[in-house]
């Protein structure tokens, strides 16, 4: 990237970037452009987004703030922190007549606010692991990468939980490298932030800061630093205060369940996860590795270049605590079975916070050149698919063109090349230039994607359309019938129909449902529609078609038609 005479280096623009007034500002303006677009018209994915978001809806409608249930059925899988997390943006957005229940992105913002503290915090606490100038651009890298964007646009755990498990590690660094002024109030904030990472997901959060402890106690067995840090945490009554957090709602929930919860969330979700690839999500050993350079775009590159520099400067304190952090999780999440790309979340600020100190390093050895030629093209490649894909989804699902989809292409072009001219030391760049360079030129590509394709689309959206189309067929005024629905059973269809929703098995199902009562409503895909017409005629019911959705059931990989039809009264 030239930069013509008179104007600041990009070297002068890192360096004024963290120390201007208000850095954590910056950070948060970069924060909304990344992330804002897609966040409110973003329909609700399948299959956890709409299983989550039901939950929480669910508790605001009972007002039981205990059990966490999907439907008629217990869901036992995960603690209950996101759900109140999620049922007070609710309550919010109410009160302040901005949203409701019914709308989607209330339950988004935990994972909003969740990732944005955990870039905050990126910052905080990695001033004194790296410094400040490499902390914001580290944090900037995080608000960048591609999981992260994606969580934020999901109401689920991780981005939550990344906030806790950033903030943690943060304060558990401070300890490590400085415990003589490590307060008992900092050590009350460690252990209450690792209490609140418990009711988001259980052992993930503690777990994250016990493998870094434990590593650190290892490497420094034989120096003099040893395990004395570990005393100013003060893990007498700090574990404790960690458990005290969450035990109330374990006590209530072991109630209020007769201890199914702690046989299906342990037995069945999580001994499931760890022993077999849970719901075909498993993946071979290195998966975590190829992924990476997916869910950590734009930022992947530098990362990749600068763990050589990271292994071979181990000894420095503050590098073998992000080591530390690193390592002995991920070689958990690879060693469970079941994988998905933000499983490895909660490292990625130690990833992040060791890339940009490599990269703001004045004396940095280069990396090999092979490494960053892969490094680059990999990343190059992942821009390119991103903005080929866009303008090409809609023409797979709903077989037109889209022309704000086709906005993603140049936005991909662009970023590569606006990345690979900041690397150019001739034209006074380097890696930390075209870190920033790739958070700022990944804006546009994002909110092709997220905010002009994905909403847009038509096929994928099966649950709102027909919710609309149930809508429009009520008469004026009258009171529709309970709703039943076969041959598509998706999450993200209860979420925008209602709890009340019945999961009908078969044709001859839906026609015995709708003889029960007067004025019901069913949906019949294309597979039970014979069963359906011929169980409706043998019962001599009159039904009324109302209409068609055609749709793409991603979650199956197939194409659907679902006809409505209403009761009409004999």
């Amino acid at each position: 990237m030239a930069f013509p005479l008179g104007a600041r280096p990009p070297r002068d623009i890192l360096d004024r970037l963290p120390e201007m007034r208000w850095p954590r500002l910056v950070l948060t303006l970069l924060c909304l452009l990344l992330w804002l677009p897609g966040f409110f018209t973003l329909p609700p994915g399948d299959r956890d987004e709409s299983r989550f978001a039901q939950a929480s809806r669910q508790m605001v409608d009972s007002g039981d703030y205990v059990r966490i249930r999907f439907g008629e059925e217990e869901r036992n899988k995960k603690p209950v922190g996101i759900h109140w997390a999620q049922a007070a943006s609710v309550h919010a957005a109410e009160a302040l007549h901005v949203g409701h229940r019914g709308q989607i992105w209330p339950y988004r913002l935990p994972s909003l606010i969740g990732a944005w503290l955990a870039v905050l915090a990126t910052f905080h606490w990695g001033r004194a692991l790296v410094g400040r100038r490499a902390a914001f651009l580290a944090a900037a890298m995080l608000a960048s990468s591609m999981v992260l964007v994606v969580e934020t646009h999901i109401a689920k755990t991780d981005a939550a939980l990344l906030a806790t498990v950033a903030a943690a590690m943060g304060l558990l660094g401070r300890a490590y490298l400085a415990p003589a002024t490590f307060s008992a109030r900092q050590a009350a904030a460690f252990w209450a932030i690792l209490g609140l990472s418990i009711l988001l997901k259980g052992p993930i959060g503690p777990m994250v800061a016990l493998l870094a402890g434990i590593t650190l106690v290892a490497a420094d067995w034989k120096s003099e630093r040893g395990a004395a840090w570990l005393r100013p945490l003060r893990a007498a009554w700090g574990v404790p205060l960690m458990l005290g957090m969450a035990v109330p709602w374990l006590v209530a929930i072991g109630l209020a369940t007769e201890g199914r919860f702690f046989s299906e969330a342990l037995g069945g979700d999580m001994l499931s996860k760890v022993g077999s690839g849970e719901e075909a999500h498993g993946g071979p050993p290195g998966y975590y590795l190829l992924t990476f350079l997916i869910s950590a775009f734009p930022a992947a590159f530098l990362v990749l270049r600068a763990l050589p520099s990271a292994w071979r400067d181990r000894m420095n304190p503050s590098t073998r605590f992000l080591l530390a952090w690193i390592a002995p999780s991920w070689l958990m999440f690879e060693a469970v079975a079941t994988k998905l790309p933000h499983y490895t979340l909660p490292v990625f600020p130690a990833l992040m916070l060791l890339g940009a100190a490599w990269a703001m390093d004045p004396l940095r050895k280069p990396t090999p050149r092979w490494l960053a030629g892969i490094g680059f093209g990999l990343f190059a490649l992942v821009a390119l698919a991103l903005g080929f894909a866009a303008p090409v989804l809609p023409w797979i699902a709903d077989h037109r063109m889209d022309p704000l989809a086709v906005l993603a292409l140049p936005a991909a072009v662009l970023l590569v090349w606006g990345v690979w001219r900041s690397l150019r030391p001739q034209d006074g760049g380097g890696p930390a230039m075209a870190a920033l360079a790739g958070a700022l030129l990944a804006i546009p590509l994002y909110a092709a994607v997220l905010g002009g394709t994905l909403p847009r689309l038509q096929a994928p959206w099966i649950g709102p359309r027909l919710a609309e189309m149930m809508a429009r067929a009520a008469p004026a005024g009258e009171v529709q019938g309970a709703f039943g629905i076969v041959g598509y059973h998706e999450p993200s269809l209860v979420f925008a129909t209602g709890a009340d929703t019945i999961l009908l098995r078969d044709g001859e199902a839906a026609a015995r449902f709708m003889a029960a009562a007067p004025g019901r409503v069913v949906a019949i895909g294309d597979r039970d529609m014979a069963a359906f017409r011929a169980a409706t005629a043998a019962a001599g019911l009159s039904v009324r078609e109302d209409g068609t959705v055609d749709g793409y059931n991603y979650t199956r990989g197939r194409r659907i038609r679902l006809h409505l039809f209403q009761g009409i009264p004999g």
